[in-house]
């Protein structure tokens, strides 16, 4: 998938959380990131377009245990609340992005 394909499956899934207060668009090391109040709680790996979200822990853990999502790793450092999801459905996609919307404002 071409680089801006890749982000164009970001940008759409993301584009309902973008009419928001409060959610801003950003960076976060290096991917394009959605935020809330300065808080990140969704983004896109760049090369791959995986959507990676920020949940509580104990859901990513059901997502990675239901074969949904994988750790979010990188640079071998698992961070906890964090799941890669990389298939690209968008309708999912917008669901988990406003479940870490919700999280990120709790």
């Amino acid at each position: 998938m071409a680089s801006d394909d890749v982000a164009r499956a970001f940008w759409d899934a993301a584009e309902p959380a973008l009419s928001r207060a409060g959610v801003r668009t950003g960076t976060m090391m290096g991917f394009p990131c959605l935020r809330l109040h300065g808080v990140f709680f969704a983004s896109s790996d760049r090369k791959s377009g995986d959507l990676i979200v920020k949940l509580p822990e104990t859901r990513v853990d059901a997502l990675i245990a239901a074969g949904e999502a994988i750790a979010f790793a990188p640079n071998g450092r698992r961070f906890r609340e964090w799941a890669r999801v990389p298939r690209r459905d968008p309708a999912r996609w917008r669901r988990l992005i406003d479940e870490a919307l919700e999280f990120a404002g709790a």
